[in-house]
Formats: C-alpha cells, sequence, structure tokens
C-alpha cells in the first residue's frame, strides 16, 4: 500500500502540470468555457487518483466483482448524467457537459471503493494508511524500482497510442480520420468493457502465482495461462465470424445509410480481426510482466522500441494507401510482432514443462465458427440487397441466428467446464447439461 498511495501525489501533480500547459498553450481564461470543462476534468482525474491505492489493493485481492460493479454503476452514471444535461437542455456549453459526466464517473470510483474499504472490510487504519513514522523506512527497494520499469513502459504505450494520432492528423484526410475515429469508438467498445477488465485481473492472477515457492507453481500458471488465452480466442473468434457479415448491417441499424454506405462498414469488418490479436497481446503480455524478471523486462524495451519504429512506419504508408482500413492492419500487425515476442518469451518460460502448449489454448469449436463465418460472409453477398435492405436483412439474420445457435451449442458441449468457471450455468440452467450429454467420454 506504501507504493500505491504514491500515485495520488504523482498524479495530482501531472494533471496540474498538463492543465496548466493546456492554458498556456491555448492562452484560455477561467472564463472560457473550455478552460472551465479543463478544471473540472482535472477534478475528476483527482477523484480517480484518489480510488486508486483502493483499486490496486482490490486488484491484489482479486475483489474482481467489485471492480465489476463500481465500473458499470460509474459508466452507468457518467452516460445518465449526459442524457440529462443534454436532453434537459440546459444554458450549459458542451465541453462542460462533458467534463460534469467525467466527474460523475470519477465521483463514483472514489466512493464505490472507498465505501467498501472503510464499511464492508475489517481492515485497520494502519493497513490502509500505512503513514507511520516507524513505517516510512521499510520500503522494499526493489519493488521501487520495478515499479518505476513499469511506469516508463505505460510511458511508452501513452506515447504509441498518441503516435497513432499525431499520424491521422498529420497523414490521413478529414474523411479517414472520422471513419477511424467512429470505428475505433465503437470497436473499442468490446475492448474497454471485456478484454480490458480481463487482461487487468488476468495479470493479478498471474503475478500471485507467479510470487510462490509452489513445486506446482508452474503447472499452476501453465493452466491459467491456457485458460485465459482459450477464453480471448473463442470471444475473438466469435467476433470474427459474425463481426466482418453483420458490419453494414449493424451500423445501417444504428447509424443510418449515410455510414453504412461508405467506409465505415469495411473498417469494422477489418476491426473485428484486430480484436481478437489486441485480446491475445493483451493476455500473453499480462503474463510476461507477471512472471519476467527485472533483467527481462529491461531487455523487453528493445524489441518494443523496434516494434514501436515499425508500426509507426506502417502506419505513414497504410495510412495513405488503404485509409482507415490501411490504420487498422497497421495497428494489427503491430499487435501480431507483440504476441510473437511474448510468445517466444512463454515458450521459453515453459520450455522445461509440459504444463503449456499453445495447441491447448485453441478452444475446441472453432471450425463450426469458421464455417459459420463463410455461411455468413456467403449470405450477406447472396441475400442482403442494400436497395432493399429491410425485407432482405431478415433472411440474413435468421442465417446469422442459426449458425450463432448451433455454434453456441457445439462450443458449450466441449468446453462445458471452462464456461461453467466463467458462469454458474449449472446453477441457472441445472437441467443444460442433461440436454448437450448425449453420450458419456472416458476422457
Amino acid at each position: 500500500m506504501k507504493f500505491a498511495w504514491l500515485v495520488p501525489p504523482c498524479g495530482i501533480i501531472i494533471t496540474t502540470a498538463a492543465s496548466g500547459f493546456v492554458f498556456w498553450w491555448k492562452g484560455l481564461s477561467f472564463s472560457d468555457p473550455y478552460g472551465q470543462g479543463i478544471l473540472i476534468t482535472g477534478g475528476a482525474c483527482i477523484l480517480e487518483l484518489l480510488a486508486e491505492p483502493l483499486y490496486i489493493l482490490s486488484q491484489n485481492l482479486l475483489l474482481l466483482k467489485l471492480r465489476l460493479a463500481v465500473e458499470t454503476a460509474a459508466t452507468f452514471f457518467r452516460c445518465i448524467t449526459t442524457a440529462i444535461l443534454f436532453g434537459m437542455q440546459v444554458d450549459m456549453e458542451k465541453e462542460i457537459i462533458f467534463a460534469l459526466s467525467q466527474t460523475a464517473y470519477g465521483l463514483c470510483l472514489f466512493s464505490g471503493y472507498w465505501v467498501y474499504f472503510l464499511r464492508f472490510r475489517p481492515y485497520r487504519s494502519s493497513a490502509l494508511f500505512p503513514f507511520r513514522a516507524k513505517n516510512k523506512k521499510n520500503y522494499d527497494g526493489e519493488l521501487l524500482k520495478m515499479c518505476e520499469l513499469f511506469a516508463l513502459q505505460s510511458c511508452v504505450k501513452l506515447i504509441l497510442q498518441e503516435g497513432q494520432n499525431f499520424v491521422l492528423l498529420q497523414w490521413a484526410t478529414y474523411y479517414n480520420q472520422a471513419v477511424y475515429g467512429f470505428v475505433d469508438n465503437l470497436g473499442s467498445l468490446v475492448v474497454r468493457m471485456v478484454f480490458l477488465p480481463f487482461e487487468e485481473s488476468t495479470y493479478a492472477t498471474f503475478a500471485r502465482s507467479a510470487s510462490g515457492k509452489d513445486p506446482d507453481k508452474d503447472k499452476r500458471l501453465g493452466s491459467s495461462l491456457t485458460e485465459a488465452l482459450k477464453l480471448v480466442l473463442l470471444i475473438g473468434l466469435i467476433f470474427m465470424a459474425f463481426g466482418p457479415s453483420y458490419a453494414y448491417s449493424l451500423i445501417r441499424l444504428v447509424y443510418g445509410q449515410k455510414w453504412s454506405d461508405g467506409e465505415a462498414s469495411t473498417a469494422l469488418g477489418y476491426y473485428c480481426f484486430y480484436i481478437i490479436v489486441l485480446a491475445m497481446n493483451g493476455t500473453s503480455e499480462a503474463f510476461v510482466h507477471a512472471v519476467a524478471k527485472k533483467n527481462q523486462l529491461l531487455w523487453s524495451n528493445l524489441p518494443s522500441v523496434l516494434i514501436t519504429i515499425i508500426y509507426v512506419v506502417l502506419n505513414i504508408l497504410l495510412v495513405n494507401s488503404a485509409g482507415a482500413v490501411g490504420l487498422i492492419l497497421a495497428n494489427s500487425l503491430n499487435m501480431i510482432l507483440r504476441i510473437l515476442y511474448s510468445g517466444a518469451f512463454i515458450k521459453h518460460y515453459f520450455q522445461d514443462s509440459s504444463s503449456f502448449s499453445f495447441y491447448k489454448c485453441l478452444p475446441e469449436g472453432w471450425k463450426v465458427l469458421l464455417f459459420s463465418g463463410i455461411t455468413t460472409i456467403i449470405s450477406e453477398r447472396i441475400f442482403l440487397d442494400r436497395k432493399n435492405f429491410w425485407a432482405t436483412f431478415v433472411v440474413h439474420f435468421t442465417i446469422g441466428v442459426a449458425c450463432f445457435c448451433t455454434s453456441t451449442f457445439v462450443i458449450y458441449r466441449h468446453e462445458r467446464s471452462l464456461i461453467n468457471k466463467i458462469i454458474p450455468i449449472n446453477r441457472i440452467f441445472p437441467s443444460i447439461n442433461k440436454i448437450v450429454r448425449f453420450r458419456d467420454h472416458s476422457d
């Protein structure tokens, strides 16, 4: 907790400096609505930073349900605040409305974690606030160096992310910027709501398993990594099977023909492939960062820099030749290179153990998903008429539902144990195993 409490003061300093820089760079004043929005957003950041130590503690204790409840409620209140302020048509600038909605999000995070640990968890105040004079000298120097290393890698990732926006601004047309922003915001909903929390939770699980001296540590780590990769592959394969053939229909239904008939539907189809490599990279890198030693993490910065340079060059080349689709392809190639590096590390880590195999990570039912993907693509080409959309969409949608139900049935039959670990289906539908268990298998 001592190192966790270093986050708020450091974050507040950075937030204050960033806000001051924006005021100076833009020449803002406190009466300017944009300046007021910056100040309110800065306050929201401080609220989130004050909740960060308890968030770190909850991750270390694997309180996954707590995070799910708090972040779901925070997202809900942010959306409700935005909808109410826009719906009431209050005399308020848009910058301030979005800043207030972000403040509602930060306040909910702050309240949720603090109320839980102060009210419902039997922790002494000295455990949550280790600031006594006799405890100040008990810092773990090795842990502090590891924190500095992870902070440096986080800065590199942030620069990489912002570098993509720089490429967009400098080399992409306004149309490509709009298409990529639209697709990225829509497709990243799955990443933010499913894969990012899962990645952080698996990192905590891997780190806890790797820290012990149990002789079965490698076996437990191999089993956890296999299940984690199998799960993200399964979710990613579902998006790959149904995403490209229904991207146009989704955009047409939600945003209308203006967006669906452009490049957005094609870009969203490619984004479905990007989702699976993004998820695989997140899980594999979480394992590397959890089990790697300090010198291994230091050496990992070198390939990261090389991959970043390749990524920037690919961004510039592909955004000029293929627009928003090219940018998605560059991101996908960047993730694939990172997966190859993490895969090499994982293979080396388990070289003397049979507890992990990449082949075991491939989920059962991938063949039926491949068949469903081909079927739905053919269905879109044959049945879906964009000029007569509503009448032909029903046929295309029915074929997709049939393929999805068949895939779900086959996947659950073969991956019943993995799915039941995540969702206690047996408690909800006790008779479902009797339906899918046609015969017992000796294996």
